[in-house]
């Protein structure tokens, strides 16, 4: 007899054990642990109020956990970054009801990685059905799985989901020794351009410290959190996450977070926050108590591959959006996202819409990647390689 594998829905990560949830998830992706998604949970960053509903998707196999999904009822497209808000216009003018829908996310984090979490293909196959099958349930207009590895995306397609790409800016390590050795492989002038804004941005007398683990204190919170205000008061208005977000992250995984602090005169002036994975290196949320130019460059951009390199990551990752990420040696990367839509029509309509946006993001990763920093006997060889 065939074991028996079933898929069910559960209003809260806590349904579901740490340890069951990570070994489904596997070690790699920060974002995807249970620590990160319960302290979204926790702190009230998720949930009604928020228009983050948790639906998370369980996979057994009799009696065992095999497989999760991160999966919300969402009544807004706000914390997504892969924006759909065009959609929604569309459908709703055409007398369809586009919210709620159904995300598979790391809520507010535009960061690549698995979404159909399971050791086992078999099982990442059935999540991807039971996706499709629990938009059709309930009834929703669409559902939708952002930043997913190619696997997931393959195994999504096959389950019936329109595929969408995007870009972001990453960095590689190329086995450099220190901060220098990734300067030599640029072309001269993009080198000097990057030591002038290192020198600038330190030149109010700024020291950067990289605090993690128990240096991670309440009081360095309460200090991140206003540099967190600084930034989402200026371009959104409001915060996506709350105050005790910052706290009941730095209790669950205070080791897999970097917190890069610039200090100025003993005090902290400016902060950036990453979350550290097995081989890459996340970087989130920024802000700043006061103005200092170049500041956002250096903790965001110069200090994570600082770190990355000392701590032998192959990768940084700087979040979404950002063509000025190019010029200090952040290469354009391809993103996947993945749509099930409902209405037929409009299914057509988007699947029109993905296509035609597909080869303008090739032939938009083309043409950046002209405008590389690194030498031309540097991308020459990597063309050879290729």
């Amino acid at each position: 007899m065939a074991d028996v594998l079933t898929v069910e829905r559960v209003a809260s990560i806590d349904a579901v054990p740490g340890d069951v949830w990570d070994a489904c998830a596997g070690p790699d992706n920060p974002f995807m642990r249970h620590g990160f998604l319960k302290a979204m949970e926790d702190s009230g960053s998720v949930g009604r109020k928020a228009g983050w509903l948790p639906q998370h998707l369980v996979a057994r196999r009799d009696d065992e956990i095999v497989g999760v999904a991160p999966l919300y009822l969402k009544t807004n497209s706000y914390g997504e970054y892969v924006f759909d808000h065009g959609w929604a216009d569309a459908y709703e003018r055409a007398g369809g009801r586009y919210y709620p829908k159904l995300q598979v996310a790391a809520p507010f984090s535009p960061v690549p990685g698995p979404r159909l979490l399971s050791q086992d293909p078999l099982v990442r196959q059935a999540l991807a059905r039971a996706l499709a099958q629990t938009g059709e349930q309930i009834g929703v207009s669409s559902v939708h799985v952002t930043f997913a590895t190619q696997e997931n995306v393959e195994d999504l397609e096959a389950a019936g989901f329109l595929i969408r790409q995007g870009y972001q800016f990453h960095w590689e390590n190329r086995g450099y020794a220190d901060f220098d050795s990734f300067l030599a492989d640029l072309a001269s002038r993009k080198r000097k351009a990057i030591r002038k804004e290192r020198a600038q941005a330190l030149a109010a007398g700024l020291t950067i410290r990289a605090l993690t683990g128990e240096e991670l204190t309440p009081e360095i919170w309460d200090f991140f959190f206003r540099c967190y205000r600084s930034t989402t008061d200026r371009k959104w208005g409001s915060p996506y996450l709350t105050r005790s977000f910052f706290d009941c992250l730095g209790a669950a995984m205070a080791d897999s977070i970097v917190l890069m602090v610039a200090y100025q005169d003993g005090a902290p002036v400016a902060g950036a926050l990453n979350l550290k994975g097995t081989d890459t290196l996340y970087g989130r949320n920024w802000g700043a108590l006061g103005h200092f130019p170049f500041l956002h460059f250096e903790l965001c951009y110069y200090q994570a591959i600082d770190y990355a390199i000392a701590h032998g990551l192959s990768r940084v990752e700087a979040g979404a959006q950002g063509e000025h990420k190019l010029q200090r040696g952040y290469l354009p990367s391809a993103t996947w996202s993945a749509h099930w839509i409902a209405d037929p029509g409009f299914r057509k309509a988007v699947a029109d819409f993905v296509n035609r946006e597909r080869a303008h993001v090739d032939a938009m990763m083309t043409g950046l990647s002209e405008y590389a920093p690194f030498r031309h006997d540097m991308q020459a060889d990597d063309e050879a390689v290729g």
